[in-house]
């Protein structure tokens, strides 16, 4: 570990560029949601949609926004305790939200029919099951943990702000693709049970924990930054990880349907889905 923090080329002077163009993503995502929300009730006004659904979308989008404005976002330029705060954000708490809003079957509410049976066969396609499954899911969200902060990895994002952001974007997807895989209400056929589900977020729970230990302890840690920001960014990562993963197994607990007895037999052997679970609920 080092002694300091590298700066990411981010000066006072360029505040309102550095906050703007990521407040406008977030906002352009908050309104495209409402509009389909707005369409589902217009197409369906009897199915409408769930209030919870899109109160957790909006709440995703601002868990962001804390996340990418001041004041979180400049301290964790300086500070590696803001970072792993900000990590935990973007990583963990937003994508939850965001999953739990159930945007893909939002989608397949408003599309027309053929666009809407072409998303439901990239779903069905073999790429797309394999991604979903939870085994890549939890190697792209907390695997990638061990590369980013045990290798010079870290170091570079934080004096490249191409590096930087493209870092803020795996937290995201890899995030939102682990919860969609444990407790996502979107159709996701490639989805194994409930035990199987609650074993992975187990494994992932556990390196959670050796991680944050290690890190802890400074052991083989490549990170640039204070031995107390370390160390104070380590117990942020073991105390905020926890509630995080409480919160997405709280959500499995919520999501969890029993599957009917038709797609437990020889037509799920074959790899057949109900339809219901194509459509989505509310």
């Amino acid at each position: 570990m080092g002694h300091h923090l590298p700066e990411h080329g981010h000066d006072a002077g360029s505040g309102a560029p550095d906050w703007l163009p990521p407040a406008l993503v977030l906002l352009a995502a908050a309104v495209g949601y409402l509009l389909l929300v707005r369409r589902a009730h217009h197409r369906n006004p009897a199915l409408g949609w769930s209030r919870w659904r899109t109160g957790f979308f909006l709440g995703g989008i601002l868990l962001l926004g804390v996340a990418l404005l001041p004041p979180v976002a400049p301290f964790a330029h300086e500070d590696f305790r803001g970072h792993m705060a900000q990590h935990l954000l973007i990583g963990m708490y937003a994508p939850l939200a965001l999953v739990l809003a159930a945007p893909v079957t939002l989608l397949l509410r408003t599309l027309p029919p053929p666009r809407g049976r072409r998303l439901t066969a990239v779903l069905h396609s073999l790429p797309a099951r394999v991604i979903a499954h939870p085994a890549p899911a939890l190697v792209l969200s907390t695997g990638s943990l061990v590369v980013l902060y045990f290798t010079p990895l870290y170091n570079a994002t934080t004096t490249s702000p191409a590096a930087h952001w493209l870092l803020h974007a795996h937290f995201l997807l890899s995030g939102c693709l682990f919860a969609y895989a444990i407790a996502g209400p979107d159709p996701a056929p490639s989805r194994p049970g409930a035990r199987a589900r609650l074993v992975y977020l187990g494994v992932a729970i556990a390196a959670h924990a050796v991680i944050s230990q290690v890190m802890y302890g400074g052991f083989w840690v490549d990170i640039h930054a204070p031995v107390d920001q370390v160390q104070g960014g380590a117990e942020v990562m073991y105390y905020g990880g926890d509630l995080a993963e409480l919160l997405l197994a709280a959500a499995l607990v919520a999501t969890w349907r029993p599957e009917p007895r038709c797609a437990t037999g020889r037509g799920a052997r074959r790899g057949v889905v109900p339809a219901r679970s194509v459509s989505g609920g509310s």
